[in-house]
């Protein structure tokens, strides 16, 4: 029996500046309905409060502690591990990790850091990494849709520096457990309990199933065609956050 769902944002409840149709409604009901809702992403564009901003102002009404970062869960793991990162990450975000960046590095973090992931800083993180510094990704999927239109996510440039560095990442964001065990130990529920939604079939769906989730994967934001069948088995789909939720929960 599901008792608490948890949403990936962009493409599953907004795309840009527009709600999803019905998203709002769907969330609205989830909550009457008495279910345990919380909210995943792996943006490393914003801060945990301008996430949270950009929801309300769409008209979610989602509470702090419902919303979960990858960005803040690096935060914790370098606070965990008396790390002082360097830091290649959004101009966005750069507060969010003020106090942990400093000389000399023993760790890089990566995130989407848009113009900034240039030969130079990147060149830099190598340095830092050659002499045996662990690096941690702010998630590492390929891509994400803004406007209608695709664009590089820091999953490609994560894998650049594992190659060159021979390194491997430690991922807070989504696919990794460290995201989704600390959201799921926030519910006091099993993984079977809990339905995962989103539009990324490797990031969102194989993420949350090798938890231990049930999932969902819709066809907006930035699912394409067939996507549903990349993963072994393949994902069970819906048309929408509306749809997905009516398909597992439609006495709610």
């Amino acid at each position: 029996m599901i008792k608490a769902i948890f949403f990936d944002l962009s493409g599953v409840l907004y795309e840009g500046s527009r709600p999803i149709p019905n998203a709002k409604e769907t969330i609205n009901r989830l909550e009457k309905g008495g279910l345990t809702l919380r909210f995943i992403t792996n943006t490393s564009r914003k801060t945990h409060a301008q996430v949270l901003s950009h929801l309300q102002s769409l008209g979610f009404n989602i509470l702090p502690e419902q919303l979960f970062t990858a960005c803040k869960a690096a935060k914790v793991w370098c606070h965990k591990l008396s790390l002082t990162p360097y830091c290649l990450v959004h101009k966005n975000i750069k507060s969010e990790f003020k106090e942990l960046e400093k000389e000399p590095y023993n760790a890089v973090i990566i995130g989407d850091a848009e113009g900034d992931l240039n030969y130079q800083n990147l060149d830099k993180a190598f340095q830092i990494l050659s002499c045996g510094a662990p690096l941690l990704a702010i998630g590492d999927n390929r891509y994400f849709k803004e406007d209608d239109t695709l664009h590089l996510d820091v999953g490609p440039f994560v894998k650049a520096l594992e190659y060159a560095a021979g390194a491997d990442a430690i991922v807070t964001g989504k696919p990794s457990p460290i995201l989704f065990q600390e959201v799921v130990e926030s519910t006091n529920l099993k993984p079977s309990e809990i339905l995962m939604i989103g539009d990324d079939v490797y990031s969102d769906i194989e993420g949350a199933r090798n938890c231990g989730l049930e999932t969902c994967l819709v066809k907006t934001g930035k699912y394409r065609e067939n996507d549903e069948f990349c993963i072994s088995p393949p994902a069970k789909v819906a048309k929408d956050v509306a749809d997905a939720v009516n398909q597992r929960l439609p006495m709610l």
